[in-house]
């Protein structure tokens, strides 16, 4: 088997950094690029994107198999089946410092994204397993631009900034 013919290693890279910010006690989010194959609550999507709290706190019945993404969670209370595929999900981070590792968008199918009717673009293998690593501004300061000032708010949320 050569390194095209072989499995993705987007859900492996997943399930490693979801396990990382277990372990240190950081909330994992995964950032998700919606389209008709991906189930979340539609009102939250923005821009085509969602951002999802996947911690053990806030799912229940958390799979991150090699296909799909899938749990239950409470959306302005109210339960909801999530699943989504795993091609779909563009980012893994901790939301309290933000590193994590970014993924290649996918290709985005020809049809609009609430068109439940409408087949999915095949996903392009070759260029989607590149995988783009988040570096936080404090782990090389020599070898990383001057990082933006926060912003003046103070309580401000620490936000993914695709790095290419």
């Amino acid at each position: 088997m050569n390194a095209q013919e072989s499995t993705s290693t987007r859900p492996y890279l997943i399930r490693a950094l979801y396990e990382w910010c277990s372990d240190n006690g950081f909330t994992p989010y995964v950032a998700v690029s919606v389209d008709e194959t991906v189930q979340v609550p539609r009102e939250f999507v923005k821009d085509g994107e969602i951002v999802l709290n996947v911690s053990f706190d806030a799912t229940s019945g958390l799979n991150i198999g090699n296909d799909f993404l899938s749990f239950k969670a409470r959306f302005g209370g109210v339960p909801r089946d999530i699943s989504v595929p795993i091609e779909r999900v563009i980012a893994i981070y901790a939301r309290e410092n933000g590193q994590g590792m970014a993924f290649p968008a996918p290709v985005p199918s020809a049809s609009p994204m609430l068109n439940e009717a409408a087949t999915p673009a095949p996903a392009e293998s070759s260029s989607e397993d590149r995988v783009v690593q988040l570096v936080s501004a404090e782990a090389h300061p020599s070898d990383l631009p001057e990082p933006p000032k926060p912003a003046p708010t103070g309580g401000a949320r620490p936000a993914l900034k695709r790095v290419k």
